[in-house]
């Protein structure tokens, strides 16, 4: 650990907190229909996508009406989707002529798309075509960003209104986040990117001679890489164009490209925090809201930094130590370029939100390191979170913990003026519930499944468990990143039983989730507003603050903790007491 870590971590604090109000300002103006500086170019544009579609725009949808859309234009798209995969080496823009993905394969890359997950059980410069990574996979990562989104303002809607039988429209929700917000900052965010050398071609792989080796050849893969970039982490989608992702310097290549993509991740979920406070007429629940978030990941990158820099414990003989000349500490799967700092800020963030890109290998993590970015998407992906999936996750977590508070009290718990009820904590604790069966119910099967679930392990002992357990809880949170250990294509039985599973937790992970909270949205904003009273818990203090903490951890890590116990905490054990495995 070094001053200079700590100070980017500060550094980049700083920029991020400056950005939460006009970015939050902004996001409620284009939600609420308000007129925005982009409105002369874009309004007409919007009519005319209304016009050629069918949608009526004044025309508002009750909580099922709303889930419907989503369902099926997420069923639609999916279907789109695998079919591009399957036909892509008929289909144009295919200039290393890439074969069909197979079906398994199809299958989990268009569930993984389509939910925001962005899990890669291939590698992309030799699997997709042009086509599919732009039509198939980047479409999905606009799309899925802008539902999630569109969901999150729902909700915040059912807490705003009274009396009310509607939340919105999905279709007009879905369309203001893409032309107002998505589009424009990722065609920014690429020409940036772009400037600092990410490639933006069209063209075939470069096929180069090695100086030291003439008669040898090289192909350099590249491709239409800085318009995949910008959505995959402005989106918090994470899939990348190359399989070491920002590892990879055509991804990453400078210091400023890597500052900009982890501060894309967390720009959008941050300011809709504000935009929570905004449009419910609380800035200050927003603001608090905001605080558990930031306390979170600022513990879960201390934790990260500290387990990372120290030195590995079977490792005898070598200076492990951090001087002005070598970092120290555990630099195994991590680019010299960027350090232990850096990584570990990655590695947090990434986890944090539901993105998945990486700029290091977490399998090559310590083991309390790679728990540390585990727990992170156990918590349910609400410190920060995905783009609109963050708001809406901890929402839930808001709407238990005011319970909670009540129940303490004994009264009646009461929301922004909404009292909450039976049904409310019911649709509340379903969801809480749904994310730990679907992984620990996986994960267990695999484990006990010796020729399929095992076989695909390169590391064994509580290492291997922890791989296996990473892959279920990414999919099902909707994060994508992976303990690259795991390897799934050993044998075609293993990868077409770990494509399939994988494919279906992805689903259930962003789905199943989603409708309780759409049945929240609409339950609340059918109630009356009922004024505070001097026994009412106040939501926008330092008190609700840590209460909402309290709430997170204990349903989340602790949840986990069994887990946990086998995993990664066993082998830290183990390697102190010097036991390989």
């Amino acid at each position: 650990m070094s001053a200079n870590g700590w100070l980017q971590f500060a550094f980049y604090s700083l920029v991020l907190l400056a950005t939460v109000r006009p970015v939050g300002t902004y996001l409620a103006r284009v939600l609420e229909g308000e007129r925005t500086w982009l409105d002369p170019v874009l309004r007409p544009i919007e009519r005319l996508i209304y016009k050629l579609s069918g949608v009526n725009a004044a025309e508002e949808m009750n909580w099922r009406e709303y889930a419907f859309a989503m369902l099926g234009f997420s069923a639609v798209t999916l279907v789109v989707t695998y079919g591009i995969e399957r036909l892509q080496a008929y289909l144009p823009w295919n200039p290393q002529a890439l074969a069909n993905v197979g079906p398994d394969l199809a299958w989990n890359t268009a569930v993984s798309f389509t939910t925001n997950t962005n899990w890669q059980s291939y590698t992309p410069e030799a699997t997709m075509s042009y086509l599919t990574q732009m039509a198939g996979l980047a479409y999905h990562n606009f799309i899925s960003a802008a539902a999630g989104i569109a969901i999150a303002v729902a909700l915040i809607r059912g807490i705003k209104r009274t009396t009310s039988s509607t939340i919105g429209n999905f279709w007009v929700d879905t369309t203001r986040t893409l032309l107002y917000v998505l589009l424009p900052a990722s065609l920014i965010y690429a020409l940036l990117l772009a400037g600092q050398g990410v490639p933006q071609s069209l063209h075939a792989y470069t096929t180069a001679h090695p100086l030291e080796q003439p008669t040898q050849t090289q192909t350099i893969a590249q491709g239409p890489v800085a318009s995949q970039e910008a959505i995959k982490m402005l989106g918090t989608n994470g899939g990348g164009f190359f399989n070491a992702n920002s590892a990879h310097p055509f991804e990453n290549p400078t210091p400023f490209s890597n500052f900009l993509q982890i501060l894309s991740i967390f720009i959008i979920p941050a300011g809709l925090t504000y935009t929570l406070g905004r449009m419910t007429g609380s800035p200050g629940h927003g603001w608090a809201v905001l605080a558990a978030m930031f306390i979170l990941f600022a513990a879960g990158f201390s934790a990260v930094y500290w387990a990372e820099s120290q030195p590995h414990p079977l490792i005898h003989g070598a200076a492990q130590t951090h001087t002005a000349t070598a970092p120290g500490g555990n630099m195994e799967g991590k680019e010299v370029r960027n350090g232990i700092a850096e990584s570990a800020l990655f590695a947090t963030i990434t986890t944090d939100a539901s993105c998945g890109a990486v700029n290091g290998v977490h399998d090559s993590f310590t083991a309390l390191g790679g728990m540390v970015v585990l727990t992170n998407i156990m918590l349910g992906e609400v410190v920060f979170g995905g783009v609109g999936s963050g708001l809406y996750g901890i929402l839930i977590f808001v709407v238990l913990s005011v319970f909670i508070a009540g129940l303490m009290v004994g009264r009646t718990p009461e929301y922004l003026g909404k009292k909450i009820e039976g049904f409310d904590v019911k649709m509340s604790m379903l969801y809480v519930l749904i994310f730990p069966l679907i992984i620990l119910s996986l994960t267990a099967a695999f484990v006990l499944w010796p020729r399929v679930g095992l076989a695909a392990l390169t590391n064994h002992g509580p290492h291997g468990l922890t791989e296996i357990l990473y892959a279920f809880t990414s999919a099902v949170g909707n994060n994508g990143s992976a303990f690259a250990g795991l390897n799934i294509p050993v044998n075609p039985t293993t990868q077409w039983w770990y494509n399939v599973a994988l494919g279906g937790a992805m689903l259930g992970g962003r789905f199943l989730m989603k409708i309780p909270v759409l049945a929240l949205a609409g339950n609340l904003a059918m109630k009356k507003s009922v004024p505070p009273s001097p026994g009412t818990f106040p939501v926008n203090g330092s008190l609700f603050t840590i209460l909402l903490i309290g709430v997170i951890l204990i349903l989340g890590a602790l949840t986990f903790f069994p887990a946990l116990s086998l995993g990664p905490i066993l082998e830290h054990l183990l390697l102190k007491a010097g036991q390989v495995f």
